[in-house]
Formats: C-alpha cells, structure tokens, sequence
C-alpha cells in the first residue's frame, strides 16, 4: 500500500461558486502511477464543501437555492455575535455539506457516474483562494 498526497490551489468567485474538480482529480490519481485504490477530496477551511452533483447549468442553479432555502442568509446567526463578517449562514451550510469525499480508483481511473462530478462548492460571502488537499491510497 502506497500513500501519496498533492495540494492545489483553487481560486473562487465567492458565494454560490461551483467548480468543477473532476478533471484535476483524475489527473492526481493518473499521475500517482497507483492502479488501484481511493482519492481523498478534501478542502481547507470552514465555509466551502466538497461534493458530488451532475455539474450542469440546471443543477449549478438549484443547488444554492437549495441550500438557501436550508441555511437562508436573511436569518440571524450566533456567528455574528462573535465574528460580524455576514457568514454564519456559509459555515452552517459548508458543515452540511462537508469538506470532503472519498472515491475509488481502479485501472488509475475513477469510479464515478456517467454525469457524477466532484466539485467544490464555495459559500463564503467574498472571494476565496481555497487549498484542496488531494489524499491517494492504493497500490
């Protein structure tokens, strides 16, 4: 069993913004000369997420409306007491979500749904230059 690890650096346009990281993914793993195993998606910080949705125009859409309707930015959070930066409602949204999802890898290639994307979601109210930490095991 081999364990390997990448960072990269991802820039956002702030809230809502959904990146596809699907590409960069499979490079890391093809990269890694590991046939067989399982990729860690994992992003630093408390108000962005890492999941998987069918990265399409519709779904790019719904999603933050979604989680507006669940963590809706009009409503007062005890973040505010503390921090007075207008993102509570970002960090319980990012906790609902996670930051991030393990897939697995065989042939070098991931296992993934015909229209399954991993991407990052920002949440936070400005722009953001997140790390995403990649985490390979296999062998």
């Amino acid at each position: 069993m081999t364990v390997l690890g990448k960072v990269l650096q991802i820039k956002s346009k702030g809230e809502n913004d959904i990146i596809d990281l699907t590409k960069q993914t499979a490079k890391v793993v093809l990269d890694s000369k590991l046939a067989d195993g399982i990729v860690t998606v994992f992003v630093v910080g408390s108000t962005a997420a890492i999941t998987t949705i069918e990265f399409e125009r519709g779904l790019a859409k719904d999603f933050p409306e979604m989680l507006s309707r669940v963590a809706p930015k009009e409503i007062y959070y005890e973040h505010e007491k503390i921090w007075q930066d207008g993102n509570g409602h970002s960090h319980v949204r990012a906790s609902l979500i996670g930051p991030s999802l393990t897939v697995p890898f065989k042939d070098g290639s991931l296992i993934l749904g015909t229209w399954q994307q991993i991407v990052l979601v920002e949440m936070d109210t400005r722009h953001r230059e997140r790390k995403v930490v990649f985490q390979i095991i296999g062998e």
